[in-house]
């Protein structure tokens, strides 16, 4: 009862917010969030990137995008490793759609003009654990680093 009355108090119970989103939208919001903080620094160009690929993948509004931001955030900093994430991504995904979930964190990567060592590292671990072959990783880089590129 005492529970019950908390929940009331406090609005919606984790239950409910997890419901709302699928496992596989919080993975994927779980890695980006990872890349575009694993420079020690998350900017505000790294944050449009990410919800801007989260809203066009999903289909979510702005304020969904940034509930399963917050929710992801949640979750990554309780997680001891990405394992668990990319495995949701390599069960529900198709090969395509994890190269596109890779262009993502291209794009999040080069959001601010550089590729800093530990964000090349993040990149190469997570085509790894997205079971993605190495050829396909550095032409969908290649093809975001040509695109920010040619916006300058």
């Amino acid at each position: 009862m005492l529970k019950r009355i908390m929940t009331l108090l406090q609005g919606e119970d984790n239950a409910a917010r997890e419901s709302r989103f699928e496992r596989v939208q919080v993975a994927t919001c779980a890695l980006l969030l990872e890349v575009a903080q694993s420079d020690g620094h998350y900017q505000a160009v790294e944050a449009k990137i990410v919800h801007d690929l989260l809203a066009k993948k999903f289909d979510l509004s702005a304020a969904a995008v940034t509930e399963l931001v917050d929710y992801s955030q949640e979750h990554r900093q309780e997680s001891t490793d990405l394992f668990q994430f990319a495995r949701e991504i390599n069960a529900h995904f198709s090969r395509a759609e994890k190269l596109d979930v890779m262009e993502g964190i291209w794009r999040v990567i080069y959001a601010d003009g550089t590729l800093d060592k530990y964000e090349d590292a993040l990149a190469r671990q997570l085509a790894t654990l997205l079971r993605l072959e190495h050829k396909d990783v550095i032409d969908r880089k290649l093809m975001v680093l040509g695109e920010t590129r040619s916006e300058k």
